[in-house]
């Protein structure tokens, strides 16, 4: 196959149910060259090539660099086999990172929660006995407190308040007590037990056999890790609380899936939470089966899905937003992806119609958090049924 055709076939592989914007169009853009790299190196390892995308509908860009460039987004599934395959994708780069909603009785003052927090940042807390590093002000992480207004009838009661912990494993991206970090960019250690393969859409790093199994058992330990310490901050900060949600939106479900900015649900009780700006209420809602036969059809993707032999990884998708994704207010399209070397440049329309940009590091971008357009898509294609809205009281970034 010519590189064009490899792009060509990744782009049937991808299955977008996104909000149409600058930021998913970028994604879209880009997310076909990581597909396309996976098929390549299934194809060296004598498997299935069939690697596939799932966009959900906050799909947008990536500010991490190292996934950007090896050809990926944010907002979806990324699935390369069965499950139960001995074959880890890295430059993924899962990190647990996720949110935790937790139920309260009363709004804690303002100064005695900063307080609180800026006590916890100087302390020596441990867990399983490796030093915790608290990341509140890093990022999109945030923490949180609402006001909740239940909106179903589905007997769930509901603490007058709530407050939302969005964190991640800051502790195991690089080397570390456990022995190599989950990062390839930033773990030597890590990068001595990976296999490489250079593609024709750029370098990529994997494990296979044991070594395979061993990162998803370790990832499987940080994010559990992960999940503790959101609860030790919970409790620090505002003593008892009840649990609503914990979960991940950046991790391994298997060896083989990966969900990279979107809640996945398993059990019809689960409650996850979603957030668009600070301005804007947030949400707490369930998942649902999907994709529905019904909603795969009108979307156009039954015959593709079942063509290229993945239509059960639409039924089974169970994805949906967690969060409004980025959209970038000066860009109104993507023109055409230029490739010079092992560089993607894309060259994109401005809303103000005064020439084009031309780009290849999304990062530094000027973006701005999308409302709630995600919400109204994923209620229109049914991914999941709104339990409460959550009213922004204050909005930590400290």
């Amino acid at each position: 196959m010519t590189k064009e055709d490899r792009l060509n076939n990744a782009n049937k592989h991808c299955f977008y149910i996104s909000v149409n914007d600058s930021g998913s169009e970028l994604c879209k853009a880009n997310a076909k060259y990581g597909i396309a790299a996976i098929h390549f190196i299934q194809q060296k390892l004598g498997l299935k090539p069939d690697a596939s995308f799932i966009g959900t509908p906050d799909m947008t860009i990536t500010r991490n660099t190292t996934r950007w460039k090896s050809g990926f987004g944010y907002g979806g599934k990324i699935t390369w086999g069965g499950g139960k395959d001995e074959f880890v994708i890295l430059n993924v780069k899962p990190n647990a990172c996720g949110m935790l909603v937790g139920g309260i009785e009363e709004i804690p003052d303002a100064v005695d929660l900063i307080n609180r927090i800026h006590d916890l940042e100087a302390s020596q807390t441990y867990l399983d006995g490796i030093k915790i590093e608290w990341d509140f002000y890093k990022s999109n992480h945030f923490i949180d407190i609402f006001l909740v207004k239940p909106l179903s009838d589905g007997g769930t009661a509901f603490s007058p308040y709530a407050f939302i912990i969005h964190g991640s494993a800051c502790e195991f991206t690089n080397d570390n007590n456990l022995g190599y970090g989950l990062y390839i960019d930033k773990s030597s250690k890590l990068q001595e037990q990976a296999e490489s393969m250079d593609t024709p859409f750029g370098k990529f790093y994997f494990l296979t056999g044991e070594a395979a199994e061993e990162y998803y058992k370790r990832f499987k330990y940080i994010e559990d890790f992960t999940k503790k310490k959101r609860v030790l901050a919970a409790k620090k900060l505002f003593g008892d609380f009840i649990n609503i949600s914990n979960e991940s939106h950046q991790a391994l479900i298997n060896p083989n899936e990966m969900i990279l900015g979107c809640n996945y649900h398993q059990a019809d009780d689960q409650l996850f939470p979603l957030t668009l700006r600070g301005d804007l209420p947030a949400y707490l809602v369930k998942g649902v089966q999907s994709l529905s036969p019904e909603c795969i059809e009108a979307l156009g993707f039954e015959k593709r899905a079942k063509t290229l032999g993945i239509y059960d990884r639409l039924l089974n998708a169970n994805i949906f937003p967690h969060g409004g994704g980025y959209n970038l207010p000066d860009v109104l399209s993507v023109n055409r992806v230029i490739e010079i070397g092992k560089e993607r440049y894309f060259d994109v329309e401005m809303h103000n119609d005064r020439g084009k940009k031309i780009i290849s590091e999304v990062r530094e971008l000027p973006f701005e958090y999308r409302g709630r357009t995600v919400v109204l898509r994923a209620l229109e294609i049914n991914l999941f049924e709104i339990a409460a809205k959550l009213i922004p009281q204050y909005v930590f970034k400290i």
